[in-house]
């Protein structure tokens, strides 16, 4: 028997007993959904209408990620559909924009998504036609099979333009569907409607809605609600609290924690132990963190990596947490000099430190040193030192730094 066989014709997984109940897409039970009544209960009074074949209220949720933003709008609206009034069709799509985030990728995703080919005869290619053709295959699909539908628009800062919002606020003012369409947008940045264009706000005329982080106890409980996707006795005592202690000190994240369990129970399966220990929590956190941190710069500049090795190194060799920029781009310029890479000038360093910061991997802050100092940035990573200094260091670019390399 070869290897994929021998993994393929084991029976029997000694630790998982229903692994989907640890997918992020996975939409649970009333019951099992923690610390958000209040937001379940403001959100279902807005979409209430959609019942009872009304215009639902179109609604904008901010909150930072894994704070149950997408839950929350999944699970009210799957619950509109199934307590829509008799003579009421209601249907409801759900659209990551960080995916499809220009208008027409939007459109077509929207449209295949609601189409059911048995009913309206015809069917949607993926690609091919026009953003216009995909809107008029949209309205004929909305106003074929639906008396209202719900679109959750997650990540919607991610789009390209306001169009999309644009088009759907004003579908039935417009003339093309008799279908009420009812809009959640979903966003991590509070001040994103604010720039929206003054003619989207005046159609979407949005109520808006706030989710607050998980604290450690919440997590704990959202965890507990998720143990029966392992087997009975499986996880050591200590296994859910610390995974939710991580979390919680990682801005409340969800996400995060159910990310982090799910790890340790590939880890232990992997390492054919019997048992999730807290070591196998401790090691799934740190893969996470390398697989999130690896994903979020992998596309970024050579200049910008060695920014952020700059820091770390600092960091590395120092109790401090913030430095300021004229020190870390002395560093940069040692790491530059090192490798042999052409240094930018300090004006340039500091756009760069500005752009990173708004990926939301490094923090930085003004801090008035008094007439003889004035004013000075200080900048933090977001990540562990020694995760950035590992990860920046696996990239064949920075092979010939010298190790810590000293900003002497």
């Amino acid at each position: 028997m070869n290897i994929a066989q021998e993994i393929f014709s084991q029976q029997e997984d000694p630790i998982f007993a229903n692994k989907s109940l640890l997918e992020i897409s996975h939409i649970p039970s009333f019951d099992r959904i923690v610390g958000r009544d209040e937001e379940i209960r403001k959100l279902s009074e807005e979409l209430r209408g959609a019942v009872q074949g009304y215009s639902p209220e179109n609604v904008i949720i901010y909150g930072k990620t894994g704070t149950g933003k997408s839950l929350v709008s999944k699970y009210v609206s799957s619950q509109a559909v199934n307590n829509a009034h008799e003579d009421v069709e209601i249907g409801f799509q759900y659209l990551d924009c960080s995916t499809d985030n220009t208008e027409t990728q939007a459109a077509s995703t929207l449209a295949r998504s609601f189409n059911d080919s048995l009913q309206t005869g015809f069917e949607i290619p993926e690609r091919g036609l026009s953003t216009a053709a995909y809107y008029k295959r949209l309205w004929r699909t909305l106003e074929s099979l639906y008396d209202v539908v719900i679109i959750i628009l997650d990540e919607a800062d991610m789009m390209a333009d306001d169009d999309l919002l644009m088009k759907l606020s004003r579908a039935g003012e417009s003339g093309n569907t008799d279908c009420r369409i009812g809009v959640i947008a979903i966003s991590n940045k509070i001040e994103w409607a604010d720039d929206l264009n003054e003619r989207v706000k005046s159609s979407l005329q949005p109520k808006e809605l706030s989710f607050h982080p998980y604290d450690a106890e919440q997590l704990e409980e959202i965890l507990q609600h998720r143990r029966d996707a392992f087997k009975p006795n499986v996880l050591e005592e200590g296994v859910i609290p610390l995974c939710a202690a991580y979390a919680a000190s990682d801005f409340g994240d969800a996400r995060k924690a159910i990310d982090i369990l799910r790890h340790a129970g590939n880890i232990a399966y992997e390492r054919n132990a019997d048992h999730v220990t807290e070591q196998h929590v401790k090691d799934a956190r740190t893969k996470a963190e390398k697989d999130r941190f690896r994903e979020l710069i992998e596309g970024i500049p050579q200049q910008a990596k060695a920014s952020l090795l700059a820091l770390a190194i600092l960091s590395l060799n120092s109790e401090q947490e913030e430095f300021p920029t004229q020190l870390v781009y002395r560093q940069y310029q040692n790491i530059c000099d090192n490798i042999g890479q052409d240094v930018r000038s300090e004006r340039r360093f500091r756009d760069i430190l500005k752009e990173l910061a708004f990926l939301g991997i490094v923090d930085n802050r003004k801090e008035n040193l008094g007439r003889s100092g004035g004013i000075t940035l200080l900048n933090r990573l977001v990540e562990e030192p020694e995760i950035v200094y590992e990860i920046i260091r696996d990239d064949t670019r920075f092979e010939s730094l010298t190790d810590h390399l000293s900003n002497s």
